[in-house]
C-alpha cells in the first residue's frame, strides 16, 4: 500500500459529516495484481493453506449472474486477507468450498450487503460464525449512501469502477476486465470495516452493529415463499380467480423450462407476457400469437407450450382455483386498518411516529431502528397492560435486538398508551 493510500484509510475526515471533501482517486489496480482464478483441487488446496495460515479478518464476495442464468448460485467468490492476498474461485470448477470455509471459519468474515451472498456461499459450504457488514455499518453510522463504491469514496477517498456489477458471471472465460474489477471489490473491503468500527464507536453505536451483525450470522435459512408465482410484476391487473390460475400455469411452466435451460425465467416468458395471456384468456394459439409477448420471433411449439397451460387453467374447476390472495400470516395491510379496527389505526400511527423521531435522533434508518413489520404486529396485537416491560418482552419475541428495544420500548409504551382505549 502507498503512504497516500494509508493516509486515506487512516483519514476520518470523509465519515459523515456531509462534507464533499477532495476528489477522490480512482483505484485501478490490485496491489498485487490480478490473481489467477483457481479452478482445480490441487489450486484450491495451496489457498486453503494460505488463507488458514492469513491474520485478521477475511473480505468476501461473490458474483451472481442474475437475470441470465436460473436461481442466485454463486460463480465467482473472491477472498483477501492479510497474509495470503486475494484470491478468485471459481465455483464451477471447485464446486464445494467447505475446506476453504472452514479453513477462516475461525475469522471474523467481511461482506458487503452481507445477506445478499450468504445463501449462495452457504449453497459452496461456506458459512461464516462471526462477521462485519459494512453496508449495515453504513446505515448504522448515518450515510445516505451504502453502496460499496460510495462508501469507499467516502470513507476511504477511493473510487471503484461499477461498470461490471450487472455482467453474466457464468461467461467462460472470465475476461481480464471483469476479474480485476472482482479483485478491487475486495481490496479495501477490510481497510473499510477498520474506519466504520471507528466511527461506529465514536458514535456509540459499535454495539448495537455487533449484535445486528451476530444475528444476521446466526439467522437460518429464509423458508421457501408460498406461492412465489403471486410475485409476478403487473400482478395487480390480475384480478378474477381464473385469471389468477392461468398465472399459475405460465409461472410454472415458465419457471420449469428456465431451470433445465439454466436461464433466467424471464429469458424465457417475460411477466409482462403472462399477465397479459392471463387478462386476454386466449382460446386458440392464434389468439395467443397476438398478444404482446409472443410475437412473430416465438416458435409454433413454445407457442402450444403456453397455450397449453392456459388451456389447463380455464379447464380447472371452481374448487381448485387460487384464492385471490394468501392468508394474511400476520395483520392486515395498513391501509385497511381504519375499517378494520380505527383504535389500532391511531395505535400505529402514533408508534410510527415515535420510531420515526427517534430514527431521526440517532441518525439512521428507521427500518434499522425497528423493523416496519415489527411495529405493525405490537400495535395490531398489543400487550393488555402496554408497560415498557411488557413492550419489550413482545418486541423480543418478534426478534428485536436489545439495543433496538433499549431505544424504542418506552417510546412505544407511551404510544400505545396514548392511543384511545377500545370501547
Amino acid at each position: 500500500m502507498t503512504d497516500a493510500q494509508e493516509t486515506s484509510i487512516s483519514s476520518t475526515d470523509r465519515l459523515p459529516s456531509g462534507d464533499a471533501g477532495p476528489a477522490p482517486v480512482p483505484l485501478l489496480e490490485p496491489r498485487e495484481g490480478v490473481p489467477p482464478v483457481i479452478a482445480t483441487p490441487e489450486a484450491l488446496a495451496e489457498v486453503v493453506d494460505a488463507f488458514a495460515a492469513g491474520r485478521g479478518p477475511v473480505a468476501v464476495d461473490a458474483e451472481r449472474a442474475s437475470g441470465y442464468r436460473y436461481g442466485q448460485r454463486a460463480y465467482l467468490v473472491q477472498l483477501r486477507r492479510e497474509g495470503a492476498g486475494t484470491a478468485l474461485i471459481d465455483p464451477i470448477g471447485c464446486p464445494n468450498l467447505t475446506s476453504l470455509g472452514e479453513a477462516v471459519e475461525d475469522a471474523e468474515w467481511v461482506l458487503h450487503a452481507a445477506t445478499q451472498d450468504l445463501p449462495c456461499l452457504r449453497e459452496i459450504g461456506m458459512q461464516p460464525r462471526r462477521l462485519f457488514d459494512t453496508e449495515l455499518a453504513g446505515r448504522l453510522a448515518g450515510f445516505a449512501r451504502v453502496g460499496l463504491g460510495p462508501m469507499v469514496e467516502n470513507v476511504l477517498g477511493y473510487s471503484l469502477e461499477k461498470g461490471h456489477s450487472a455482467v453474466d458471471w457464468s461467461t467462460r472465460p472470465l475476461p481480464e476486465p471483469w476479474l480485476r474489477y472482482a479483485a478491487l471489490d475486495v481490496e479495501l473491503l477490510v481497510d473499510l470495516r477498520d474506519a466504520l468500527e471507528e466511527e461506529l464507536e465514536r458514535q456509540g453505536k459499535l454495539d448495537w452493529a455487533r449484535q445486528e451483525f451476530a444475528a444476521i450470522a446466526a439467522a437460518p435459512p429464509p423458508a421457501p415463499r408460498k406461492d412465489p408465482w403471486r410475485r409476478t410484476s403487473g400482478m395487480h391487473k390480475v384480478r378474477r380467480r381464473r385469471q389468477l390460475a392461468v398465472v399459475r400455469e405460465l409461472w410454472t411452466v415458465r419457471d420449469q423450462v428456465a431451470q433445465r435451460r439454466d436461464v433466467s425465467p424471464g429469458k424465457v416468458l417475460t411477466d409482462a407476457a403472462i399477465v397479459e395471456a392471463a387478462l386476454a384468456m386466449p382460446a386458440t394459439v392464434q389468439a395467443l400469437a397476438a398478444l404482446p409477448g409472443y410475437g412473430h420471433r416465438m416458435g409454433r411449439r413454445q407457442l402450444e407450450q403456453w397455450h397449453a397451460a392456459v388451456q389447463r387453467a380455464r379447464a380447472l374447476p371452481e374448487s381448485e382455483l387460487p384464492p385471490p390472495a394468501l392468508a394474511p400470516s400476520g395483520p392486515p395491510p395498513p391501509r385497511a386498518w381504519a375499517d378494520k379496527d380505527p383504535v389500532a389505526a391511531a395505535r400505529l400511527s402514533a408508534a410510527r411516529a415515535a420510531v420515526t423521531g427517534r430514527a431521526e435522533e440517532l441518525d439512521l434508518p428507521q427500518e434499522n431502528l425497528l423493523s416496519p413489520d415489527t411495529v405493525r404486529r405490537l400495535c395490531w396485537e398489543p400487550p393488555a397492560d402496554p408497560t415498557p416491560g411488557a413492550v419489550a418482552e413482545a418486541l423480543r419475541g418478534y426478534g428485536a435486538r436489545e439495543w433496538q428495544i433499549e431505544q424504542t420500548a418506552e417510546l412505544l409504551a407511551v404510544a400505545l398508551s396514548a392511543a384511545p382505549p377500545e370501547e
